[in-house]
């Protein structure tokens, strides 16, 4: 299979989440990926359990104040930038980049301190993509030409 090139940033879709030419980081450090969330909790509704959410903060100009649900959840010990472990929720979606549709997994944490919201990790990368550190957004710059 022939791997994309793909910059240290981009500019991803997320449909399922309302998040559109959203600004994400490539990180070859981190295995899983992570988008920046807050008022992460379980909540019962129709008797089961479920994942509620808000995605970016108020000062993002993306943010949308709005609330999401997921019944497909997992929790995940996951080691945060300083190498630490810590629990966290995942969530499958789908991420549209290069003109393809790629269900993700995410996991929900605090990103407000991180330049960027979302964070795309080794296992998004592995086997599709090659990343160049010199390059930037090369999947928006295709889609707009």
């Amino acid at each position: 299979m022939k791997k994309t090139v793909i910059g240290r940033i981009d500019k991803i879709n997320l449909p399922e989440l309302k998040l559109f030419e959203i600004d994400a980081k490539i990180d070859t450090g981190a295995y899983t990926s992570a988008i920046h969330c807050h008022h992460i909790s379980v909540v019962k509704m129709d008797g089961k359990n479920v994942l509620h959410f808000k995605l970016l903060d108020p000062f993002h100009p993306d943010y949308n104040d709005k609330d999401f649900y997921f019944e497909r959840f997992t929790t995940r010990n996951i080691k945060n930038t300083s190498g630490i472990p810590e629990e966290r929720f995942t969530i499958k979606t789908v991420l549209e980049i290069f003109d393809e549709k790629i269900e993700t997994e995410f996991s929900l944490t605090d990103r407000e301190k991180m330049k960027y919201p979302i964070l795309l990790g080794r296992r998004f990368l592995s086997g599709k993509f090659i990343v160049d550190v010199e390059k930037k957004d090369l999947s928006f710059k295709q889609k707009k030409k």
